[in-house]
């Protein structure tokens, strides 16, 4: 397992602080962007649940920062993270669609959105080490 999956089931299993689905998506890559875990904390803050809104899913945007801090301003890489999201979920890539999608098919918010950062820290490091940052 690599070190930014295994610390993203980290911070998703810490009850004393929450990590939305950004953050938990960001500050899995600080180690990667030599930055400090609080400072990408806190600017995925207002990302989590579709930018608070149930638009755009927070996965997707903390993916889009994490390029960004890297140096990957390439919209073709950023147009396959909503490619593969869609992709893997009926051509969902909001937040409320995602959570209702999941609702119909019985799964719980939790997991659903565990899974949602799990799926899209492992597509960012993809991206990362084929741009040669990991």
């Amino acid at each position: 397992m690599s070190p930014y999956l295994k610390r993203a089931q980290e911070l998703r299993a810490i009850t004393e602080r929450h990590y939305n689905c950004a953050q938990s998506v960001a500050v899995a890559f600080a180690p990667a962007l030599k930055m400090d875990e609080e400072t990408l904390f806190r600017m995925a803050a207002n990302f989590g649940g579709g930018m608070k809104m149930g638009a755009t899913c927070g996965t997707v945007t903390g993916a889009f920062m994490v390029l960004g801090l890297a140096g990957i301003d390439d919209p073709t890489e950023l147009r396959r993270i909503c490619k593969s999201l869609r992709e893997k979920h009926d051509g969902a890539l909001d937040c409320r669609d995602l959570l209702a999608k999941s609702a119909a098919a019985g799964i719980p918010k939790k997991p659903h959105c565990d899974a949602l950062v799990y799926e899209m820290v492992e597509l960012t490091e993809q991206i990362l080490t084929e741009h040669g940052v990991i």
